[in-house]
């Protein structure tokens, strides 16, 4: 069937074909380039974690060398309490900007007072504001309240950072819901409690999830609050790279092995979670 398709094809079809072919090919591999520039830091700093110091320091660069593990050998020796005390920091400032945040959503999407959206706005310019002009009063307060280099000061802070997205989003979310639905719980006697978590939670779950993931990753590769807020006890995996950094000098290549160890469990997380993020980003965009 298909021969004889393409022997009734003219002249002029079959050019207009290889045309299209080669707009395909050539907008394909654009794709790949632009995709590999952006991906080169990241590719280059796999690439010399498994250097030795004076490759990585090289100039002009190396591509081709005997790939060694020393300096993740290295990495590894002090690489366990700071991961334990990221899990511990992203998890409970997730949790706890879930517990206020959603909620503030919930009610700012089905109940708006005469400040709401104002009140919405001046969420959404907190991030904006430069976290250097803050630093100064930030750890006054964390040094008088004693939560400087503390688990819980930390997860206040992220917690701080994270709260405007999950207000924000969770706001986007209930908003998307058509409100017939809710007016329909209302007249079979629903109360509001039972309005948020057998209306709104179930049909909002996966924007829900996706702001989940997306608090996870934002308070995962945060660094300056964790930098001068933390310096042992609590400090996490932001931190645990720039210990590569002494007074004896740069140690470029574990850098690069330990900032590796540190984007892998949420690069194997992200990867997993895709399709639930993506789905959760467009939820209500289509109608």
């Amino acid at each position: 069937m298909s021969s004889i398709q393409e022997a009734t094809l003219k002249p002029a079809d079959t050019s207009k074909m290889a045309i299209s072919m080669v707009k395909s090919s050539l907008l394909t591999s654009l794709t790949y380039l632009v995709l590999l520039m952006f991906l080169f830091p990241l590719i280059w700093m796999v690439m010399a974690g498994f250097k030795t110091e004076a490759q990585a320091f090289a100039t002009p660069p190396v591509f081709f060398f005997t790939p060694t593990l020393e300096n993740f050998t290295r990495a590894m020796e002090t690489y366990g309490p700071f991961l334990k005390n990221s899990i511990l920091i992203v998890g409970g400032s997730t949790l706890l900007a879930f517990l206020l945040g959603v909620p503030a959503g919930f009610a700012m999407a089905l109940y708006p007072g005469q400040r709401t959206k104002s009140t919405l706005l001046w969420m959404l310019s907190t991030k904006m504001m430069p976290p250097v002009g803050v630093i100064v009063p930030l750890f006054l307060i964390f040094r008088d309240a004693h939560l400087l280099d503390t688990h819980f000061g930390l997860i206040l802070m992220f917690t701080t950072i994270n709260l405007p997205l999950v207000v924000w989003m969770v706001h986007s979310y209930i908003s998307e819901i058509p409100f017939g639905i809710f007016e329909a719980a209302k007249v079979d006697g629903a109360s509001m409690l039972q309005e948020f978590f057998q209306v709104a939670m179930p049909l909002a779950l996966p924007g829900i999830a996706s702001t989940a993931l997306l608090c996870v990753i934002f308070a995962w590769n945060e660094v300056f609050f964790a930098m001068n807020l933390t310096s042992s006890t609590a400090a996490p995996l932001s931190v645990f790279i720039s210990s590569f950094k002494t007074s004896e000098g740069l140690f470029w290549a574990q850098m690069s092995a330990a900032a590796t160890l540190t984007i892998a469990p949420v690069m194997v997380f992200g990867w997993f979670a895709q399709k639930q993020l993506i789905r959760g980003l467009t939820f209500g965009a289509v109608k």
